[in-house]
Formats: structure tokens, C-alpha cells, sequence
């Protein structure tokens, strides 16, 4: 059934399927992080702003585009947010996500994030 589905998925639908799970697990982490970090450190500017959700949203957008327009081409500079696996055709979403956090580094990366908003969203709700 899979390999049907997968048989049927254009080009164009396939690059799509990358570019969100680039964007959606790889960017918006950082980007999210980083907003997280400013609002920690002070910046009372971030507070209620829809500005910032706006903000991570376009730079984790732009991120992804960056990472799979260059990626491809430059894979020892890209190594970090350019995934091969998002772009195989013959795999279903499921199965690309699947292969991506079955893999050493994205399992280690996944757990940082975990822990650094974790960490993060703690001491931010403790400090206020």
C-alpha cells in the first residue's frame, strides 16, 4: 500500500513533504529556542507580541528553504538541517520521519531540544 502511495507522489509534492519536515523539525526548534532565550534574558519587548510568533515562523520558513536549496550542493556545510531522508520519493511521511529519528545524531539532537525547552520553559515561568 505504501509503495502504491508512493508511486503516485509528484515531484513537486514530494519536495513539499521536505521542506515542511525541514522546516517543522529541524528550523522551528531553533528559531523557537532562540526566541525563548531573549524573552530569559530580559528582552520585556516579547511579551504578548504576536510579532514573535510571526518572526519564527518566516525565519524557520527562510531557514528551510536555505538549507534545501544549498544543501544538496554543499552537504558538509549543510550537514546539520539538510536531511536527505525528507526527500526520498519512495517513502511515506510516516516512513520519513521514522528513518530521519531512527538515525544516532537526529535522535541526540532530538533529545537536546527536549531538554534545552524544557530547562528553558521552567525557568522562564519561574521567573516570570
Amino acid at each position: 500500500m505504501a509503495a502504491i502511495a508512493a508511486a503516485r507522489k509528484s515531484r513537486l509534492h514530494n519536495a513539499l513533504e521536505g521542506l515542511a519536515l525541514t522546516a517543522t523539525l529541524q528550523s522551528f526548534p531553533t528559531f523557537a529556542t532562540a526566541a525563548m532565550l531573549l524573552k530569559l534574558f530580559g528582552n520585556h519587548d516579547l511579551v504578548g507580541d504576536p510579532g514573535v510568533a510571526i518572526f519564527v515562523a518566516i525565519a524557520s520558513l527562510a531557514h528551510a528553504l536555505l538549507a534545501v536549496a544549498f544543501g544538496p550542493s554543499f552537504p558538509g556545510f549543510f550537514k546539520t538541517i539538510y536531511e536527505p531522508k525528507f526527500f526520498e520519493a519512495h517513502l511515506s511521511l510516516a516512513d520519513k520521519i521514522t528513518a530521519w529519528r531512527t538515525q544516532p545524531v537526529a535522535s541526540l539532537q532530538l533529545v537536546t531540544i527536549v531538554l534545552l525547552l524544557s530547562v528553558m520553559a521552567v525557568v522562564t515561568a519561574s521567573v516570570g
